[in-house]
Protein backbone atom coordinates (compact mmCIF):
# COMPACT_ATOMS: atom_id res chain seq x y z
CA UNK A 1 0.00 0.00 0.00
CA UNK A 2 0.83 3.60 0.17
CA UNK A 3 3.21 4.70 2.66
CA UNK A 4 5.33 1.22 1.98
CA UNK A 5 4.76 -0.52 5.34
CA UNK A 6 2.93 1.87 6.90
CA UNK A 7 -0.23 1.62 5.27
CA UNK A 8 -0.54 -0.51 3.14
CA UNK A 9 -8.44 -1.72 14.86
CA UNK A 10 -9.09 -3.80 17.89
CA UNK A 11 -11.09 -2.46 20.37
CA UNK A 12 -13.80 -0.62 19.17
CA UNK A 13 -16.70 -2.23 20.88
CA UNK A 14 -20.16 -0.38 20.48
CA UNK A 15 -18.51 2.82 20.31
CA UNK A 16 -18.13 1.83 16.69
CA UNK A 17 -20.98 0.30 16.03
CA UNK A 18 -23.06 3.02 17.00
CA UNK A 19 -21.40 5.34 14.55
CA UNK A 20 -21.64 3.39 11.91
CA UNK A 21 -24.88 2.74 9.77
CA UNK A 22 -27.13 -0.33 9.88
CA UNK A 23 -25.50 -1.81 6.43
CA UNK A 24 -21.99 -2.10 8.55
CA UNK A 25 -23.89 -4.63 10.72
CA UNK A 26 -23.80 -7.01 7.86
CA UNK A 27 -22.22 -10.40 9.15
CA UNK A 28 -21.16 -11.70 5.50
CA UNK A 29 -19.50 -9.18 3.23
CA UNK A 30 -20.98 -9.23 -0.22
CA UNK A 31 -19.79 -7.16 -3.52
CA UNK A 32 -20.46 -3.21 -3.27
CA UNK A 33 -22.54 -1.35 -5.03
CA UNK A 34 -19.49 0.73 -6.59
CA UNK A 35 -17.69 -2.14 -8.99
CA UNK A 36 -15.05 0.41 -9.48
CA UNK A 37 -12.80 3.01 -6.90
CA UNK A 38 -10.27 4.93 -8.38
CA UNK A 39 -8.02 7.56 -6.32
CA UNK A 40 -5.07 10.43 -7.57
CA UNK A 41 -2.56 9.88 -4.87
CA UNK A 42 -1.25 13.64 -3.88
CA UNK A 43 1.65 14.96 -1.84
CA UNK A 44 0.84 18.58 -0.95
CA UNK A 45 0.15 20.11 -4.70
CA UNK A 46 1.54 17.42 -6.43
CA UNK A 47 -0.11 14.79 -7.49
CA UNK A 48 2.16 11.36 -7.51
CA UNK A 49 -0.23 8.64 -9.20
CA UNK A 50 -2.78 6.11 -8.92
CA UNK A 51 -5.12 4.10 -6.83
CA UNK A 52 -7.56 1.91 -8.27
CA UNK A 53 -9.43 -1.27 -7.35
CA UNK A 54 -11.71 -3.10 -10.01
CA UNK A 55 -14.86 -5.62 -8.76
CA UNK A 56 -15.69 -8.32 -10.61
CA UNK A 57 -18.69 -10.99 -9.40
CA UNK A 58 -18.03 -14.99 -9.60
CA UNK A 59 -20.34 -17.39 -8.95
CA UNK A 60 -19.54 -17.62 -5.40
CA UNK A 61 -18.59 -14.23 -4.73
CA UNK A 62 -16.39 -11.88 -5.94
CA UNK A 63 -12.91 -11.03 -6.73
CA UNK A 64 -11.03 -7.60 -5.74
CA UNK A 65 -7.80 -6.01 -8.33
CA UNK A 66 -6.13 -3.48 -6.59
CA UNK A 67 -3.42 -1.20 -8.78
CA UNK A 68 -1.54 1.26 -7.63
CA UNK A 69 1.00 3.08 -9.58
CA UNK A 70 3.09 6.08 -7.63
CA UNK A 71 6.23 7.82 -8.97
CA UNK A 72 7.74 10.85 -7.01
CA UNK A 73 10.35 13.41 -9.35
CA UNK A 74 11.62 16.19 -9.60
CA UNK A 75 12.15 17.46 -13.03
CA UNK A 76 12.73 14.96 -15.39
CA UNK A 77 14.60 12.96 -12.43
CA UNK A 78 12.15 10.10 -11.29
CA UNK A 79 13.44 9.97 -6.97
CA UNK A 80 11.14 6.97 -6.34
CA UNK A 81 8.67 4.63 -7.66
CA UNK A 82 6.08 2.34 -6.08
CA UNK A 83 3.80 -0.15 -7.72
CA UNK A 84 1.41 -2.80 -6.02
CA UNK A 85 -1.35 -5.04 -7.37
CA UNK A 86 -3.14 -7.26 -5.48
CA UNK A 87 -6.13 -9.46 -5.74
CA UNK A 88 -8.33 -10.90 -3.55
CA UNK A 89 -10.96 -13.55 -3.76
CA UNK A 90 -14.03 -13.77 -1.89
CA UNK A 91 -15.92 -16.76 -1.59
CA UNK A 92 -19.23 -17.71 0.86
CA UNK A 93 -18.82 -14.51 2.15
CA UNK A 94 -15.03 -14.70 3.28
CA UNK A 95 -11.59 -14.08 1.50
CA UNK A 96 -10.94 -17.72 -0.06
CA UNK A 97 -7.75 -16.20 -1.89
CA UNK A 98 -4.87 -13.32 -1.59
CA UNK A 99 -2.08 -12.39 -4.04
CA UNK A 100 0.25 -9.79 -3.86
CA UNK A 101 3.03 -8.56 -5.79
CA UNK A 102 4.94 -5.41 -5.03
CA UNK A 103 7.79 -3.27 -6.37
CA UNK A 104 9.08 -0.59 -3.45
CA UNK A 105 11.46 1.14 -5.64
CA UNK A 106 13.51 -1.23 -6.68
CA UNK A 107 12.76 -4.18 -3.94
CA UNK A 108 10.18 -7.03 -4.70
CA UNK A 109 7.65 -8.29 -2.26
CA UNK A 110 5.47 -11.03 -3.02
CA UNK A 111 2.16 -12.50 -0.34
CA UNK A 112 -0.02 -15.27 -0.81
CA UNK A 113 -2.90 -15.74 1.32
CA UNK A 114 -5.20 -19.41 0.60
CA UNK A 115 -8.38 -20.69 2.85
CA UNK A 116 -7.56 -23.74 4.32
CA UNK A 117 -9.27 -25.47 6.99
CA UNK A 118 -7.60 -23.80 9.52
CA UNK A 119 -8.00 -20.48 8.03
CA UNK A 120 -6.81 -18.22 5.70
CA UNK A 121 -3.02 -19.39 5.75
CA UNK A 122 -0.31 -16.27 4.98
CA UNK A 123 3.12 -16.49 3.35
CA UNK A 124 4.94 -13.84 2.60
CA UNK A 125 8.86 -13.54 1.06
CA UNK A 126 10.08 -11.93 3.89
CA UNK A 127 8.19 -13.75 6.88
CA UNK A 128 7.18 -16.85 8.38
CA UNK A 129 4.10 -18.52 7.16
CA UNK A 130 1.17 -18.27 9.84
CA UNK A 131 -2.96 -18.55 10.23
CA UNK A 132 -4.40 -15.55 10.32
CA UNK A 133 -7.23 -14.90 13.05
CA UNK A 134 -10.95 -15.55 11.84
CA UNK A 135 -11.12 -11.44 12.20
CA UNK A 136 -8.36 -10.60 9.88
CA UNK A 137 -8.69 -9.03 6.68
CA UNK A 138 -6.39 -7.57 3.76
CA UNK A 139 -5.35 -4.12 4.48
CA UNK A 140 -7.25 -2.77 1.35
CA UNK A 141 -9.48 -0.75 2.59
CA UNK A 142 -12.29 -0.57 0.76
CA UNK A 143 -14.03 -3.05 2.98
CA UNK A 144 -15.01 -0.93 6.18
CA UNK A 145 -15.05 -4.18 8.30
CA UNK A 146 -11.21 -3.85 8.86
CA UNK A 147 -11.73 -1.62 11.16
CA UNK A 148 -13.26 -4.46 13.77
CA UNK A 149 -9.67 -6.32 14.02
CA UNK A 150 -6.48 -6.64 12.35
CA UNK A 151 -5.05 -6.14 9.39
CA UNK A 152 -3.40 -8.59 6.73
CA UNK A 153 -0.31 -5.88 5.37
CA UNK A 154 -0.84 -6.39 1.73
CA UNK A 155 2.97 -5.50 1.18
CA UNK A 156 4.77 -7.70 3.64
CA UNK A 157 2.58 -10.14 4.64
CA UNK A 158 3.05 -8.92 8.58
CA UNK A 159 -0.35 -9.30 10.91
CA UNK A 160 -1.19 -5.51 12.45
CA UNK A 161 -3.67 -4.10 14.77
CA UNK A 162 -4.05 -0.82 14.55
CA UNK A 163 -5.95 2.07 16.96
CA UNK A 164 -9.28 3.01 15.62
CA UNK A 165 -10.78 6.24 17.43
CA UNK A 166 -14.05 7.64 15.62
CA UNK A 167 -14.16 11.22 14.63
CA UNK A 168 -16.66 13.54 13.37
CA UNK A 169 -18.35 13.47 10.12
CA UNK A 170 -16.69 15.88 7.34
CA UNK A 171 -16.97 17.12 4.03
CA UNK A 172 -13.49 16.21 2.27
CA UNK A 173 -12.75 17.10 -1.64
CA UNK A 174 -12.82 14.90 -4.26
CA UNK A 175 -10.64 14.33 -7.43
CA UNK A 176 -13.84 15.78 -9.42
CA UNK A 177 -17.15 15.66 -8.16
CA UNK A 178 -17.08 18.76 -5.16
CA UNK A 179 -16.95 17.83 -1.46
CA UNK A 180 -18.42 14.48 -0.31
CA UNK A 181 -19.44 13.54 3.69
CA UNK A 182 -17.89 11.32 4.98
CA UNK A 183 -16.94 9.29 8.49
CA UNK A 184 -13.58 9.49 9.62
CA UNK A 185 -11.78 7.04 11.16
CA UNK A 186 -8.29 8.04 13.12
CA UNK A 187 -5.67 5.04 13.26
CA UNK A 188 -2.63 5.22 15.56
CA UNK A 189 -0.15 2.68 16.66
CA UNK A 190 1.44 1.01 13.74
CA UNK A 191 0.07 2.95 11.16
CA UNK A 192 -0.52 6.31 11.50
CA UNK A 193 -3.72 8.14 9.10
CA UNK A 194 -7.27 8.71 8.83
CA UNK A 195 -9.23 6.53 6.86
CA UNK A 196 -12.58 7.89 5.21
CA UNK A 197 -16.34 6.18 4.08
CA UNK A 198 -18.92 7.33 2.67
CA UNK A 199 -22.79 7.39 4.06
CA UNK A 200 -23.02 3.81 2.06
CA UNK A 201 -19.24 3.01 3.30
CA UNK A 202 -17.83 2.71 0.49
CA UNK A 203 -13.90 4.08 1.30
CA UNK A 204 -13.77 7.81 0.18
CA UNK A 205 -10.22 8.63 0.54
CA UNK A 206 -7.27 8.60 3.30
CA UNK A 207 -4.77 11.09 4.48
CA UNK A 208 -1.43 10.73 6.14
CA UNK A 209 1.60 12.84 6.90
CA UNK A 210 4.84 11.62 5.00
CA UNK A 211 8.33 13.36 4.71
CA UNK A 212 6.60 16.73 6.83
CA UNK A 213 3.78 16.90 3.61
CA UNK A 214 0.36 15.80 3.91
CA UNK A 215 -0.44 12.35 1.26
CA UNK A 216 -3.91 12.58 0.38
CA UNK A 217 -6.26 10.18 -1.70
CA UNK A 218 -9.35 12.05 -4.04
CA UNK A 219 -12.01 9.72 -4.82
CA UNK A 220 -13.51 9.85 -8.46
CA UNK A 221 -16.70 9.89 -9.45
Amino acid sequence: MIARRAVLGGGLGGALALMLPDVARAAVQTMPALRQLRFDVWRGSRQLGTHELVFQPRPDGFVVDVAVDIAFRVGPITLYRYNHHAQERWANGQVAELSTRTDDNGTAHHVTGRRENTGLVIQADRAAPYTAPADALPATHWNHRELDGPWINTQSGELIHPRVTPEAPALVETANAGRLRVHRYALSGPVTLDLWYDDALNWAGLSFVKGGAEVRYARRA
